[in-house]
């Protein structure tokens, strides 16, 4: 692969990834964190960032998105990547882009509301830059994206020199656990499950430049990830200096999007807003374009249904749920991608073994159902809604429950059992063994 079409995909990697909420919640953390800023980014950085770039090269060591639930019964690997590709494209994650890129983006230009207008463009433009997947890097990873990147550097580069103020004292839990509360605030960000719809993208994005064996997919991913981690990693950095040194106009608890405006007007003045506006909704649009594909993608593989009327429809929904119940619709949706993040991420944790040895039914179903059952534990506990005298008692009782991570050792050893057992010729027999060999896999 040519040097130039790998730097485009890990440029359209990073503008896939970069949506409204990567921009506005490090300033957040930033402001909290203060003097412990390096710190708590140290530990945000690993989970934020980490994680999904372990979740691309894992999912290029397979060669294919799929391999990720091979293992599994059909109807449960199906049932998994419709309740991914529902929550992150048009019942959550697509509404709210086109939701946040109106609210930080063209209304405070206007004093009536004119979201049902700009959702109606905001989602033709996206249907237009979707329907021919296969200009997708050309769009995002050669145009838009350094357009973008120039943008963030001039504001990051705004902040470096010229700060709004000095960093203060740490806030909150970042007094006395700046590493532990960045590492917590990181996995929140939920990219890692993002990665995992991104992966039809990325994957796809590799093959059409002509890289078609397994080996060679492996060492692009893993080239695309570093892009990515390097792109996203100065981006949360310098998002989170500027809400460092915004003490002089902003206060703790402060939301990051209220920061980031009050930033922006400050370093620029009058030509703040129009900065920023064409920083979110170029953030948003990348998003939206990419989770389109993602979802159409899927839909046709699995389901060969017509790409173009897949992606038509799921940008009509969007653009309603955009405009009606968005707030119930989060209500509804967040439960569900609290769940299916760890349960992502087990998958592609097992999936990593599946590159050394053979994994079996046994292995990946365990896994997904400790990920969920533990998984739900946490998601219970984030919406506020665990009763007491249980909270209590999983606080005491479960490893990294405070983290909202307590599925993550359980799973671990059931990965680490299930796999031994499954390579004793007894259960081999018992249970269907799916060989993962490096060399058995070139479509996704």
């Amino acid at each position: 692969m040519k040097t130039q079409d790998l730097l485009a995909i890990g440029l359209m990697t990073f503008a896939l990834f970069l949506g409204a909420g990567n921009l506005i919640f490090p300033p957040a953390m930033g402001l909290d964190a203060g003097t412990s800023l390096t710190s708590a980014m140290s530990g945000f950085l690993v989970t934020a960032v980490g994680l999904p770039a372990f979740t691309i090269i894992v999912l290029g060591r397979i060669g294919s998105t799929k391999n990720l639930t091979k293992a599994l019964p059909k109807w449960l690997a199906t049932t998994f990547w419709v309740l991914l590709f529902t929550a992150i494209g048009p019942a959550f994650g697509m509404p709210r882009a086109v939701t946040v890129a109106y609210e930080m983006g063209l209304k405070p230009f206007f004093k009536a509301d004119h979201l049902v207008a700009f959702s109606i463009v905001f989602s033709a433009l996206t249907l237009i830059l979707a329907f021919k997947p296969g200009n997708l890097v050309s769009y995002i990873g050669k145009v838009m994206t350094p357009a973008l990147i120039l943008l963030l550097a001039g504001l990051g580069l705004a902040a470096f020199f010229s700060p709004l103020g000095v960093p203060a004292a740490p806030y909150g839990d970042y007094q006395h656990s700046a590493v532990t509360s960045g590492l917590i605030q990181g996995y929140m960000t939920m990219d890692a499950i993002a990665a995992v719809g991104f992966g039809w993208v990325i994957i796809q994005a590799i093959k059409e430049k002509g890289v078609v064996s397994q080996k060679g997919i492996a060492n692009i991913s893993f080239k695309v990830a570093m892009i990515y981690f390097v792109l996203m990693g100065g981006c949360y950095i310098a998002m989170g200096y500027v809400g460092a040194t915004s003490t002089s106009i902003a206060t703790h608890g402060m939301n990051g999007s209220v920061i980031l405006t009050r930033y922006v007007a400050g370093e620029f003045g009058a030509y703040g807003q129009w900065i920023l506006a064409a920083i979110i909704i170029m953030a948003c649009l990348t998003t939206t374009v990419g989770l389109t594909n993602a979802c159409a993608e899927y839909y046709q593989q699995t389901f060969k249904a017509s790409f173009g009327f897949t992606a038509t429809i799921i940008v009509v929904l969007t653009g309603i749920i955009a405009n009606f119940g968005l707030n119930d619709i989060l209500k509804i949706s967040l439960p569900a991608i609290l769940i299916l993040c760890p349960i992502a991420i087990a998958l592609v944790l097992a999936s990593l073994t599946a590159s050394a040895v053979n994994v079996s039914t046994l292995t990946h179903t365990s896994v997904l159902v400790t990920a969920m059952v533990f998984g739900s534990i946490d998601a219970i506990s984030i919406l506020g809604k665990m009763p007491a005298d249980l909270n209590q008692f999983f606080n005491e009782a479960l490893p990294l429950y405070q983290a909202h991570a307590s599925w993550l050792l359980p799973t671990l050893l059931i990965l680490i059992m299930t796999t031994i057992m499954a390579r004793l010729p007894i259960v081999a027999r018992k249970f269907n063994i799916v060989d993962y060999r490096l060399d058995s896999v070139t479509n996704n």
